[in-house]
């Protein structure tokens, strides 16, 4: 009998796992779950998933994993609405970036014999310079070759993480298993950084003094560097920040150190460092393009995974244990 896995959020996350589960499809019963109903009706007619279920609680009931693939500001609330519905061994993870607060709402929230690990997914770095956040961006390969960090709160099962981590394998993806404070600090510098400081040149811009002529002529580099900022979803961004307020302090000051080094620079006319500076940053994205694209990580290399059965494999001894109203 296939294993059913839920994916709650057929965004271009959500939508782009249940497209790589496709070639799974005789071991797996995908069941997608969205609050609008014609992204439900799109997303089975595109083979995201086998079926969809918009009552959430009965989306989850025959589930031994649950995916969130949520804005944060949707995530407490959606595991107040799943948990009485779990099935004992049920795992429950999420794609948020920042995990601490998350982790506190799962241990109040799940009952006992539910398990929450954390993904932090990235997309492949062919994707790395296409936008879009819906379904129409979703693709089968969007996580081929690239890295998920993997975090659980201390005291979860080991067959729960490797659960996660044999699910990520199954996205084509390799799993890097973290502390829950290590995932948010690289999420941080990753993620949220770069959403602020788009935030931040947006705001020493536009509706400046000057601005109603320079954005006639803002061009490429302007909007490239102020499209980081995700505008749909902007609680959801203030929520994260201020949850992972210490390590957002920590990213900023850094961010306005290196600003204040090539401020001084320019200031001083220091052609040397100003030209160090602007020499090192475009010699780090270069590596950091080349060693996305070849992905060849070798600190990470491990034995491929086997599937014999998934059943058996991907799910371990967490499977077979009866549903809530078998007890």
């Amino acid at each position: 009998m296939p294993v059913q896995i839920t994916i709650i959020g057929l965004g271009q996350i959500g939508a782009s796992m249940g497209l790589a589960l496709s070639k799974h499809k005789d071991k797996l019963l995908r069941v997608g779950h969205d609050r609008e109903f014609s992204v439900e009706r799109a997303a089975q007619k595109q083979g995201v998933v086998d079926r969809t279920e918009h009552n959430l609680p009965r989306a989850v009931q025959e589930s031994r994993l649950v995916v969130l693939s949520l804005p944060a500001s949707q995530i407490k609330e959606t595991l107040e609405f799943i948990a009485p519905d779990l099935m004992d061994g049920t795992v429950v993870l999420d794609t948020s970036p920042v995990k601490a607060e998350v982790t506190k709402w799962a241990r109040d929230i799940l009952p006992e014999g539910s398990y929450y690990v954390g993904l932090v997914p990235a997309v492949a770095a062919g994707f790395l310079q296409e936008e879009g956040s819906g379904l129409d961006s979703a693709n089968a390969d969007l996580f081929s070759r690239s890295v998920f960090l993997i975090s659980a709160p201390p005291g979860t099962p080991g067959e729960a993480v490797e659960l996660a981590s044999n699910f990520v394998g199954l996205l084509g993806a390799t799993p890097m298993l973290t502390d829950i404070p290590e995932s948010d600090g690289l999420a941080t510098s990753t993620h949220l950084l770069p959403q602020l400081t788009s935030a931040a040149l947006l705001n020493a811009t536009v509706e400046q003094p000057g601005w109603r002529d320079a954005r006639k002529v803002a061009s490429r580099a302007f909007c490239a560097a102020t499209s980081a900022l995700d505008f749909n979803d902007l609680r959801s961004l203030q929520m994260t920040v201020l949850q992972d307020r210490i390590n957002v302090v920590r990213a900023l000051d850094t961010l306005i150190a290196a600003l204040r080094g090539l401020r001084d620079d320019v200031e001083n006319v220091n052609e040397a460092g100003l030209r160090d500076r602007l020499e090192a940053a475009g010699e780090g994205r270069a590596n950091w393009l080349q060693e996305r694209a070849s992905a060849n990580w070798a600190e990470m290399q491990r034995a491929p995974a086997q599937y014999p059965s998934l059943n058996e494999r991907l799910f371990g001894s967490l499977i077979g244990r009866k549903t809530k109203n078998d007890k």
